[in-house]
């Protein structure tokens, strides 16, 4: 799972930031699981250098982009984004996106709340609407183009299209 605020640990580097659970939880020994945590760190755009900085030298965008890295490391069937961009500054969404929008193109399974309507009608196959806990919408991406219930109509009003 990616949260919104990274939640990387700021007393470890990067690199020990995405090889704990891999050795603590898979028992992936550490050459396997540095090896697998820089070709993450290659992956979601970041150069080798970062591995060994704390993540306090690095901007918003690029420790998001660790803990996408970090959750990858895992090698799940499916990832969790919880508003992977809004605690961003507006320059640092675009790089973050751009990560998450490599991984729908090849074809990994991803739940994600967000807010960026525009970037969920472009990379979702299946949208849900909750309001209140419960499924106030679903379909495809004309949801938001048509939608039905009056609660996502007021809520795309506010300039969320």
């Amino acid at each position: 799972m990616v949260f919104q605020h990274f939640n990387l640990w700021g007393h470890m580097t990067v690199l020990e930031n995405i090889t704990m659970a891999p050795r603590r939880v898979l028992g992936v020994s550490k050459k396997d699981a540095e090896d697998r945590a820089r070709r993450y760190l290659e992956k979601v755009g970041l150069p080798a250098r970062v591995a060994e900085q704390f993540p306090a030298f690095l901007s918003g965008g690029q420790q998001q982009r660790v803990a996408i890295a970090r959750a990858l490391a895992m090698e799940p069937e499916v990832l969790l984004f919880d508003e992977p961009t809004s605690a961003l500054d507006p320059e640092l969404v675009g790089e973050v996106l751009k990560v998450i929008q490599g991984l729908a193109e090849e074809g990994r399974t991803m739940i994600m709340v967000t807010h960026e309507m525009s970037f969920a009608r472009k990379v979702s196959s299946q949208l849900l609407f909750l309001h209140q806990g419960r499924v106030e919408e679903q379909g495809g991406a004309g949801i938001l183009d048509n939608p039905r219930s009056e609660r996502l109509q007021q809520f795309l009003s506010n300039g969320l299209k």
